[in-house]
């Protein structure tokens, strides 16, 4: 079969390697670089993630894949550590000793707190995907719990739609988060970036006789007889990665309009570190961002020779036009960084970053095969549900290629 894979993120290269070889597959990325959310910004002395990006040690599809790539040497394990800022301070809230010393909380309320992180594996996400994640949690842990420490984190996630979130999102997150030591939670980053997994992805595919077409933004996915016509080339069948509404819009099928939610991130250089050491600081403030990312205190300084700094906020609609001189000149007032210290900035503004796991999102994940020819998997497939991840990108490219392999046209 000749098939089109439509988009070139995780999901798509993952469904193209797993068909390529035993049919012609043919990848058509709208952007200059493959990777999707997983590409990267490649500056002359490095490359670096233009979304921040780490994965976890339960990542069983994504580390397979990796292995399979020859990059398992290249994958290493490191000590992550966050913080929330409040009142203008960071508390770091890495070892039991610097959660014990939360300001914010009772000692009664982190005993509590401590168990209900333990508890998460065990969630029923079935049962949870129906129950707000706000009246969970204040029906559990009670109103300054979250308040002071779920509340921020929700509200930089999914802003005003944070009371409509599911508690099944919410615990899957705490669980994933929950992998941690005495010295903080387990991490792990391909020495060099992720572009070398992506770089990898694309030079296997080749050897495999894959075709992946990069600035072509498809504008017409039509049904003919025995196959699909995308953009006036026939195909035998065709697997979507974009989000469902995008496909019904391009093919005039009535596929489900899920609730996404877009991202605006600014990644920077400094000469300084503006979080003490933390790698990952929630705004717990006002702000026009929710999060603080310092790379480089998750990764050593010396592979940079600078500090690389994530800023990020999560919107619905579209973002303020000046909203990348709002995040600098807010991150240098809230964090004392002279603009002159920043060495470069570039902003990423990605209109469907994720999925907004609403109360009932369970029932609302489409049909991966919605018409015959037609497939389609990323971040709202079940393989991603209660949270996106790396890890559940590749399971659904892999998913749905072994769909299409079953399938019969």
């Amino acid at each position: 079969m000749h098939i089109c894979v439509i988009g070139g993120g995780l999901t798509g290269l993952s469904a193209a390697l797993r068909l390529s070889g035993a049919h012609t597959v043919t990848v058509l990325e709208m952007d200059a670089e493959p990777g999707g959310c997983l590409s990267s910004y490649r500056l002359p002395d490095y490359a670096i993630e233009s979304l921040y990006h780490h994965c976890f040690s339960g990542d069983v599809h994504l580390r397979a894949l990796i292995s399979e790539l020859g990059l398992s040497e290249r994958l290493e394990w490191l000590k992550g550590s966050t913080g929330y800022m409040v009142g203008g301070s960071i508390s770091p809230l890495t070892t039991p000793l610097e959660i014990l010393r939360y300001p914010h909380l009772s000692l009664l309320e982190k005993i509590r707190l401590g168990l209900f992180v333990l508890g998460s594996k065990k969630a029923d996400y079935e049962t949870l995907d129906e129950i707000p994640a706000e009246r969970f949690i204040r029906e559990e842990l009670g109103d300054q719990i979250y308040r002071s420490f779920f509340e921020p984190l929700l509200k930089s996630k999914f802003g005003e739609r944070r009371s409509e979130v599911s508690a099944a999102w919410l615990m899957s997150r705490i669980a994933i988060r929950s992998d941690r030591g005495s010295e903080g939670e387990r991490l792990g980053y391909i020495k060099g970036g992720f572009v070398e997994l992506i770089d990898a992805l694309l030079l296997r595919l080749d050897e495999m006789g894959c075709r992946v077409e990069t600035g072509h933004r498809v504008s017409s996915l039509q049904a003919v007889e025995d196959g699909w016509m995308v953009d006036g080339e026939r195909y035998d069948c065709v697997i979507s990665t974009l989000p469902p509404q995008e496909t019904g819009r391009l093919s005039s099928l009535p596929l489900p309009s899920l609730p996404y939610q877009g991202s605006a991130c600014l990644t920077l250089a400094t000469s300084s570190d503006p979080t003490d050491g933390i790698y990952w600081v929630n705004i717990g403030d006002s702000a026009p961002y929710g999060a603080v990312i310092t790379h480089t205190n998750l990764l050593p300084f010396e592979r940079y020779g600078e500090h690389i700094v994530y800023i990020a906020s999560y919107y619905s609609g579209t973002p303020p036009d000046d909203c990348e001189e709002l995040f600098i000149s807010d991150f240098c007032s809230r964090f004392s960084i002279p603009r002159s210290s920043i060495h470069w900035h570039r902003l990423r503004i990605e209109p469907y970053a994720g999925p907004v796991y609403l109360t009932g999102y369970r029932s609302m994940i489409p049909d991966p095969h919605p018409a015959p020819g037609l497939f389609i998997a990323g971040m709202f497939s079940s393989e991603n549900y209660p949270e996106r991840s790396m890890d559940g990108s590749v399971a659904a490219g892999e998913a749905i290629a072994q769909s299409v392999m079953e399938w019969s046209p």
